[in-house]
């Protein structure tokens, strides 16, 4: 999806560059303003880089001049805006994707990690979570597209306290991950058709996934430098077999034994999943400490979670 760039945007607009910082911290991150955001930040990458081929030229030409380079440059400053426009070299779009919370997604382990430690878990199945017990959600369809965090929350607990009874870990870090991996919802994994994948964790489907996948476009970091990456992730048939499939995940793979060992500290939670390599987002502890402190899961779950 390409920037909105408005086409009377020219280069000399300052005030247009303003305006949306302005409303940046009006609508508190709303979607199309990150866009137009983005559009302008990729826009001045453009016009940088147009700049640096012309500066790397052999020299100057015959009709080469102070004027010419001034009408020059005042070209590249504009075009730098309609190629923006026009879609881009795709800069905008992932900063979108940065900017909104997008995390990078959780590597498939070959094996138990260096640091893993030998556990001693106990009967975890006989921890409860200590959040308040819901009714029984209806069914989730599979067109489910949550219009506010609160719907995410509601529709999506009652699952995660089932991993966490089964598991021993709080159902808001559960939670938690799920809204940030998909944006509260608004922007799960879906398959060319537009089905929902449910792929609430972000896993990839290995060569030892036997099950629905679907492939799609995300956010990594290699050696420290954010990288596009096209991927093949896990599909599911419903948010239950979703959550199923992520405890066993977690469950079955050594390196989150230091994980599943954090008792009911959401945070301590979100921490050891970070330092297992969960993902390699290196903020991913971060992002997930905010979304716990930020009140959003307290408040939906503090209602009728019907």
């Amino acid at each position: 999806m390409e920037p909105p760039i408005l086409k009377s945007d020219v280069y000399t607009d300052f005030q247009g560059l303003n305006a949306l910082r302005a409303r940046a911290r009006q609508d508190g991150g709303d979607e199309q303003t990150l866009r137009e955001v983005a559009g302008q930040f990729e826009a001045l990458f453009i016009q940088m880089m147009l700049k640096s081929m012309r500066d790397a030229s052999l020299g100057d030409g015959l009709m080469d001049s102070e004027q010419t380079r001034q009408y020059q440059a005042m070209y590249d400053r504009q075009i730098s805006l309609e190629l923006a426009s026009g879609g881009g070299l795709g800069l905008a779009e992932v900063l979108v994707r940065q900017l909104r919370g997008g995390a990078s997604t959780p590597e498939v382990p070959d094996g138990p990690a260096p640091e893993a430690t030998p556990t001693t878990v106990g009967d975890r199945a006989s921890v409860a979570s200590a959040s308040p017990e819901p009714a029984t959600p209806k069914q989730t369809p599979a067109d489910w597209r949550p219009d506010s965090p609160r719907a995410f929350v509601q529709g999506i607990w009652s699952q995660a306290e089932q991993v966490s009874r089964r598991l021993g870990i709080p159902t808001e870090a559960l939670v938690a991950q799920a809204a940030l991996e998909t944006g509260w919802g608004r922007h799960m994994i879906r398959d060319e058709q537009g089905r929902n994948s449910f792929n609430f964790f972000g896993i990839k489907a290995g060569p030892d996934w036997q099950g629905a996948r679907v492939a799609t476009d995300t956010l990594e970091f290699r050696d420290g430098i954010m990288r596009r990456e096209h991927a093949w992730f896990r599909a599911y048939a419903s948010p239950q077999e979703a959550f199923a499939d992520y405890a066993d995940f977690l469950a079955r793979n050594p390196r989150y034994r230091e994980v599943l060992e954090q008792g009911n500290d959401a945070h301590r939670f979100a921490s050891a999943l970070s330092r297992a390599g969960y993902a390699t987002d290196p903020a991913y502890a971060d992002k997930l400490h905010r979304i716990l402190d930020s009140g959003i899961l307290a408040s939906a779950a503090g209602g009728d979670m019907t």
